[in-house]
């Protein structure tokens, strides 16, 4: 039997529930055999590091892989989804390094291989538990039984497969090249690992001097940000086509050569030197010069400490002529071998090692950390004469992605794989790839593809995967090995494990009598381990081989956008080496997730909340919904705020339970109240002839079109907001609309019909939702199968929601009309709602007219038909329905937007702005069909200009209403009070209070005192009276909860601040209580507005009744042809005229300063006005008194600024 439903309910709490069910009936393996025999659907899940917890863009993607994989699942496929694990690498090293101390080579050989890659071993899966525990929490279906591991001998092996197919393919070659090198880490980097964290640093700046050999009294002047590389110079560089300058320093006295175009970078004024003779870069050509230092003069023998030629020195930056240190700089490297300065064969001058110290070779700084050296060496060059200039840089400095400590650019052999060959290839499968958001592919991951460098694959460490090449002692001899069997035969011992500790003593004969080949110490990239998981989870091609086949490429993928230069291209590059074609189908980039203030987020600043708090407070679900609703599955960056996750609980998934709570509840009374079942079985229902139901179940099934087509296209962001915005208009449009028929008053059939068209939404809510919000659906869909008719089920196995398929779109149900006229008649209630709040008149008065005026008659027939929820909804006695708004006095007038047009048109804003407001009504008529408007010879567009409704003066009787529109309809409220009708409003406010009153009390016998009085309406933010009991004294007074409204809400926090300030209460320590109960920090405090609180220092006041009014007199604001800004979003507020009453009176200054405050309007001035016309302002003269409850308009007067 179906079960009650509470009314509070604890969305965490459930979930671990949901959780446990999952686990006691196994309902994700089940999933995987009742799909066993479907077609495949092929994902692979990208391996993070168990060396940390998981943070919140682990969070995100995980999401985005379970919503896609479950909707996968759920349209009718297979999906095997195994969880990874990267093993090997930097990260896991450094973590021992830090532990241990370990600062380079030596110390892992005092230690041994062995030991050190059991540390590392050691701490590889830290914390898999807490990756368990915290993925499986979020909700997500993935197989940890069945994992992958980049250090599981089979997988290993798959990876020497890979090498051996590049090799054998003639894609590998071991070069010396300038790479990127982590000194903290001893090892080189990728050019794209060297992408990944680049930080704004401030280097040395230093002007250097190189005196010619054939006349010393002339110097070239080189500049550099690097003075640690200056020992290592064999060459200078000249652009050949520039020009160049001999001038004569007239401080100085030196005479120097340099480009004239970078004259300024050395001198302020053109009197500072003397130009003595022009000439092109290419005269310099071949010109010897004096040495820096003597370290390496014997490479003077092959023409070192010359000057070069190459197209490219720029301009742009230093002096037009470039140090050379051929083996710290790529293109160093490149010119001084294109003119022979070294050979590939030379010997490498590069004396710094691995830990980034200079070597023994260079005696004067010897053991020196380069960059710790820069100011030695700086402080030798004074003392040589040869320090023109010595200043700082501050530029973009590429860091260590692992140990966050700068880079260097360090020539060191390495293994690579060959990419630029195949960089059009590249960019052909690239195109075979289908991208969400499309512009990555064409953009960021494009261009990186474009520009594809040869991969360094090898490492210089101990943890990873070692390359599989044997090799004779002069490197003439290399095997490369493919298998563990290959490496068995060929060396003859038994191998069980491939890493270094258990390979590295293996030797195989040489075949060309050499000796024996031993392995080169090097090991993978463990990017290029992570680049092979397709192949290397499964074995391939060892085992699997025609399932891995049928399976490639993948059909999804999704990790964050930072992956476009790590895992994305490392999948791409090798499987187009492999076998030319993309590693996958389907790919969806997220953005990054950054902290509320926009910084990255920091384990040592503290500034997010941690993950598993907010899935605690508010559960899995809502921090789901949060992060997929947002920009960040756009690849755009999320500022994550927590209060994010809050309103999507208290906006979203808590007005759906609540409208699944009403359902199960009216179910109930029917079988109490008219002893009949409720059991629904689609292929029974007979049509409705409620307009309502007829709308929701088309909507419902627009909405199953929409989400097939969007979820097929992988566009989770054109999704998601749909189903919420779905969630919105079931709970507050048609179950609001409908409670009447639900709760059976209009009879036992028409209720019937109301509860099974309810059911079939709520029920195919669910089955749409199941990906995104795994939990609350199974909690709705456990009772709500109870209410299917067993005959009616097609699905073998029902258990779980996550068990059924999604819903097919049923086009019979589709009917666009309906929707049509249901959606203007919700815009006509909208605007209405509208006035009402900005007049600030309850829901619960009636009011005598609304005018409906719409230029098309087919639309006015649709809102005519629907008339009775507008009266019902608006509360209005009478709908009136016109296409003539002059009929009703009504014209169009225009006020330009200051700040946009101010900014735009500068000193012709003046003009503009005077002839905007002299528009007449018929040309912003035709404004508003064609959208643009030619004023004082400026083209202006609809964010330029603000159309407002305005009552021309001279027609009469049109006084009473208020207007208010959209693009399409113009709605007129009859505001003015009649007696009978605010007895209604107080009437129906009594009823209100009563029924809260009986709820609270369940039902117990009430005795009902009434006493005449006055209700109007009261002020337009929420509000408490206050009742403050300090000192043995009393006073009263009133506080605003929000100003404007829906801003700047207090908590208990800010109250008591609040509070303390304005009633100058000393203790800080406060009780605050509504009747007899202190309010804490969870309380809502708008719930409580117009309610007396108590508040106590010591002994706390006696409980009474609330005047049911403000303490305070007050007005209202309105804000009129202006937004708010200071981050403000309302454009009503309300101002206390007083507090405490009698005390603290606003005076019209006052009233000036306190507006412009409230919408963050404190740099603007601003006119106040009693009417929205703006012809009946408040002055000086007027007493502050008479404007006591009424509403003031507010207008801001544009600024030099604007103008």
């Amino acid at each position: 039997m179906v079960q009650q439903v509470p009314e509070n309910i604890n969305f965490p709490a459930e979930e671990e529930k949901i959780l446990q069910f999952w686990s006691e009936f196994n309902c994700f393996q089940e999933c995987l055999k009742q799909s066993k025999h479907k077609p495949k659907f092929t994902f692979y899940d990208g391996p993070p590091f168990a060396t940390g917890l998981p943070h919140y863009g682990h969070i995100l993607a995980g999401t985005i892989k379970d919503i896609v994989t479950r909707y996968a699942h759920q349209s009718g496929f297979h999906v095997d989804r195994r969880f990874g694990w990267d093993c090997h690498g930097l990260p896991v090293e450094y973590e021992i390094d830090k532990t241990l101390g370990i600062r380079g080579p030596e110390d892992v050989a005092k230690m041994g291989i062995v030991e050190y890659n059991n540390q590392c071993r050691a701490i590889v899966m830290r914390y898999s538990t807490e990756w368990k525990s915290t993925v499986t929490r979020l909700g997500r279906w993935i197989d940890f039984d069945n994992d992958y591991k980049t250090l599981y001998p089979q997988f290993m092996e798959s990876v020497w497969w890979v090498f051996k197919q590049l090799y054998d393919k003639g894609l590998v070659y071991r070069g010396v090249k300038v790479m990127p090198f982590s000194t903290a880490c001893n090892t080189p980097l990728s050019n794209f690992e060297s992408h990944q964290n680049y930080k704004d640093v401030q280097d040395p700046s230093v002007f250097v001097t190189f005196p010619l050999e054939e006349d010393e009294n002339v110097s070239l002047v080189a500049w550099t940000t690097t003075p640690w590389t200056l020992p290592s110079n064999l060459a200078l560089c000249v652009n050949p086509d520039m020009q160049y300058v001999k001038i004569k320093d007239v401080i100085r006295g030196k005479l120097l050569i340099l480009m004239e175009a970078r004259l300024p970078a050395l001198y302020k004024l053109e009197t500072d030197y003397e130009v003595l003779e022009r000439f092109p870069g290419s005269r310099l050509k071949g010109k010897k010069y004096r040495p820096l230092f003597d370290y390496f003069v014997q490479c003077k023998e092959n023409g070192a400490f010359t000057v070069l030629t190459d197209s490219y020195v720029r301009e742009e930056e230093g002096t037009g002529v470039v140090h050379q240190a051929p083996y710290f700089g790529a293109d160093d490297y490149r010119v001084c071998m294109d003119f022979s300065i070294i050979q590939k064969d030379s010997p490498p001058i590069c004396p710094v090692d691995a830990s980034g110290c200079f070597t023994a070779e260079v005696t004067d700084f010897t053991g020196q950390y380069v960059k710790d050296a820069d100011k030695n060496i700086i402080r030798t060059l004074k003392e040589e004469g040869r320090l023109l200039v010595a200043s700082t840089f501050t530029h973009s400095y590429p860091f260590c992605w692992r140990s966050d400590t700068p880079l260097i650019y360090k020539a060191v052999p390495s293994w690579f794989v060959r990419v630029e060959h195949m960089v059009d290839q590249l960019l052909k499968n690239n195109d075979l790839c289908y991208w969400v958001p499309e512009f990555v592919r064409e953009k960021r991951f494009g261009n990186w593809l474009k520009d594809a460098r040869d991969w360094a694959i090898s490492r210089n460490r101990y943890w990873g995967t070692p390359i599989p090449l044997w090799v004779s002692d002069d490197f003439e001899e290399v095997v490369c090995i493919g298998s563990m069997a290959e490496l068995e035969e060929l060396s003859g011992a038994k191998v069980s494990d491939l890493h270094r500790e258990s390979i590295d003593h293996l030797t195989i004969p040489s075949r060309c009598g050499k000796g024996v080949l031993r392995r080169i110490s090097e090991v993978f990239d463990c990017w290029f381990e992570s680049g092979s998981m397709p192949y290397a989870q499964v074995h391939y091609p060892f085992e699997n081989k025609r399932e891995f086949d049928d399976a490639f490429p993948a059909d999804f993928i999704a990790e964050g956008i930072d992956q476009t230069r790590g895992w994305f291209y490392t999948l791409l590059v090798l499987a187009t080496a492999l076998f030319g074609q993309p590693p996958f189908r389907n790919v969806i980039v997220n953005g990054l997730v950054l902290a509320s203030d926009g910084q990255k987020m920091s384990k040592r600043k503290k500034n997010y909340p941690d993950p598993l708090s907010i899935i605690h407070k508010y559960g899995a679900d809502a921090l789901r919904l949060y992060l997929i609703n947002s920009p960040v599955v756009r690849a755009e960056n999320l500022r994550f705020k927590e209060e994010g996750v809050r309103d999507v609980l208290k906006d979203v998934l808590l007005p759906w339970y609540n409208a699944y709570r009403f359902f199960i509840q009216n179910v109930l009374r029917l079988q109490k109240e008219e002893e009949m079942e409720f059991l629904y079985n689609e292929n029974t229902v007979k049509e409705s002839a409620n307009v309502t139901d007829r709308w929701v179940l088309s909507c419902m099934q627009s909405l199953v079109g929409f989400f097939e087509t969007e979820m097929a296209a992988y566009r989770l962001y054109t999704v998601v907001p749909r189903l919420v915005k779905f969630v919105d208009v079931l709970t507050n449009w048609y179950v609001r609309m409908n409670r009447r028929r639900l709760k059976g008053e209009n009879g036992v059939e028409d209720c019937v019909m109301a509860l099974e068209t309810l059911f079939s939404v709520l029920l195919s809510l669910c089955r749409l939702m199941a990906p995104y919000t795994p939990f609350l659906t199974e909690l709705m869909y456990q009772n709500l199968k109870l209410l299917i008719d067993p005959g009616s089920v097609q699905d073998k196995d029902t258990l779980s929601i996550h068990y059924l398929m999604l819903p097919h779109v049923r086009e019979e149900l589709i009917d666009k009309n309906t929707e049509s006229a249901v959606s203007r008649m919700q815009s006509v209630i909208e605007l209405g709602r509208v006035i009402r709040d900005r007049k600030t008149i309850p829901i619960k008065y009636p009011l005598k007219e609304i005018v409906v005026i719409h230029q098309d008659p087919e639309a006015l027939n649709e809102i005519k038909s629907l008339e009775k929820y507008i009266i019902e909804e608006l509360n209005v006695r009478k709908v009136t329905l016109s296409t003539d708004k002059n009929k009703y006095g009504i014209r169009l007038r225009a006020e330009p937007d200051h700040m946009v047009l101010g900014k735009r048109l500068k000193g012709a804003f003046r003009a503009v702005m005077t002839a905007i407001k002299q528009l007449s009504s018929e040309e912003l008529e035709r404004f508003q069909e064609t959208g643009t408007i030619v004023v004082e010879g400026h083209e202006l567009h609809e964010e330029d200009i603000r159309l407002m409704y305005t009552f021309d003066q001279t027609a009469g009787g049109t006084t009473q209403y208020e207007a208010h529109s959209d693009a399409q309809a113009l709605v007129l409220l009859d505001v003015t009070p009649e007696q009978s009708m605010v007895d209604e409003g107080v009437a129906r406010e009594v009823i209100n209070r009563i029924q809260k009153l009986r709820k609270k009390l369940k039902g117990s016998d009430l005795e009902i005192t009434l006493t005449r009085g006055s209700s109007p309406p009261g002020p337009a933010c929420a509000y408490v009276n206050l009742n403050i009991c300090t000192n043995g004294s009393e006073q009263g007074g009133v506080l605003l909860l929000e100003n404007p409204k829906g801003d700047n809400r207090l908590d208990l926090l800010k109250l008591k601040s609040v509070i303390t300030s304005i009633f100058g209460v000393k203790n800080t320590d406060l009780a605050v209580l509504h009747g007899e109960t202190e309010i804490r920090n969870q309380t809502d405090l708008l719930s409580l507005s117009g309610k007396t609180l108590r508040v106590a220092a010591g002994s706390a006041p006696a409980v009474v009744d609330g005047p049911g009014s403000a303490l305070c007199r007050y007005i209202n604001l309105q804000l009129l042809n202006s937004g708010p800004q200071e981050c403000v979003k309302g454009t009503v507020g309300t101002l206390l005229l007083e507090n405490p009453p009698g005390q603290n009176g606003l005076t019209h200054q006052g009233l000036l300063y306190e507006a412009a405050k409230v919408f963050g309007l404190r740099s603007r001035k601003l006119k106040l006005f009693l009417n929205e016309t703006q012809t009946d302002e408040i002055t000086e003269e007027i007493p502050m008194k008479t404007l006591n409850m009424k509403t003031v308009y507010v207008s801001v007067l544009p600024t030099t600024a604007d103008i």
